[in-house]
């Protein structure tokens, strides 16, 4: 099993109305959520963990997991409220504000770790529950507790925006949680804004040399590309009509580690000696995952029969 571990929130997305007004529409979200969702709906054994609001949005999220095959054993359910994403669309691409004071989503505690049973092989972490405290203290406490163990994956999904003030402590964190790593998932923006300027290849290569054994760097409608010590492996993405990029990485995350499970390479002993042929099925099952949730509106990950 393939445990998520992180936000799961709502998006509200502008619509029109009726109407015909400007409005928006609330759907289940949040990067790591995405995440769990694409897993379960490709057919790998996926779980959460997240704090989730009893609440009716958080019933929302709920129900969404379950109707996407995801284990909700893991969720960590308060009264608390659910955090809010109001998103905005230009030419496709999403900017976000987000409403996560005081969520259940943010107020963790060490006391709700879960046990985890030897059935979960691989952690997977990342979004913007690795920005604010406590909850970022307490995703990064399970992937210390777990990584000497078990497969642990990061994908830090920034959001600028989200990190104003705390720049330090969150960079400080981001490259602790990827020393521990095992994978490491990063898009071109994302990759720049660690490492600065730079061939993107080059730069994996020093994301590399901080402890992970596979790195994957996403390039949006170029493609993405499977760096480790000795291999570096292309998929060009296919084209298709985008309606917006929403969950795009998420998916990609989801295709790479459900071809990983499925060719049995989910373990460190494996991660170590990388097939070119693994790591191939791995960004062609991102890369188709992610066309198909970028031509349909909101994070729609798709199931396995449609990839």
């Amino acid at each position: 099993m393939i445990l998520s571990c992180g936000e799961a929130l709502i998006d509200m997305l502008p619509r029109i109305s009726t109407q015909g007004e400007a409005c928006f529409a609330p759907y289940a979200g949040g990067a790591v959520f995405n995440t769990a969702i694409a897993l379960g709906r490709l057919g790998v054994p996926s779980a959460l963990f997240s704090g989730v609001s009893t609440d009716m949005l958080g019933e929302i999220l709920a129900d969404t997991l379950t109707a996407s095959q995801v284990d909700t054993q893991y969720l960590a359910r308060s009264a608390r409220p659910t955090t809010v994403a109001f998103v905005k669309l230009i030419n496709g691409q999403a900017t976000y504000a987000f409403y996560d004071e005081a969520t259940a989503g943010r107020m963790l505690s060490l006391d709700q770790l879960p046990t985890l049973p030897a059935t979960v092989s691989t952690l997977f972490f990342g979004g913007i529950s690795l920005v604010n405290d406590p909850a970022a203290s307490i995703y990064e406490a399970l992937q210390a507790r777990e990584a000497a163990t078990r497969v642990t994956m990061i994908d830090p999904n920034i959001r600028p925006s989200f990190i104003s003030g705390q720049e330090p402590a969150y960079r400080a964190r981001i490259e602790r949680m990827i020393a521990r790593a095992d994978i490491v998932k990063l898009s071109d923006e994302d990759l720049h804004w660690l490492l600065g300027e730079g061939d993107p290849s080059q730069l994996a290569r020093q994301i590399l040399g901080m402890g992970p054994k596979l790195v994957f760097i996403t390039e949006g409608a170029a493609g993405a590309q499977a760096v480790t010590a000795s291999q570096n492996r292309f998929s060009a993405a296919a084209k298709v009509a985008v309606a917006d990029t929403v969950g795009a990485g998420d998916t990609f995350n989801a295709g790479a580690l459900a071809a990983l499970h499925a060719a049995g390479a989910l373990s460190k002993t494996a991660l170590t000696a990388l097939p070119d042929a693994t790591l191939d099925a791995a960004l062609s099952l991102g890369t188709r995952a992610a066309a198909i949730t970028v031509s349909r509106p909101g994070a729609n990950p798709p199931w396995s029969h449609e990839v």
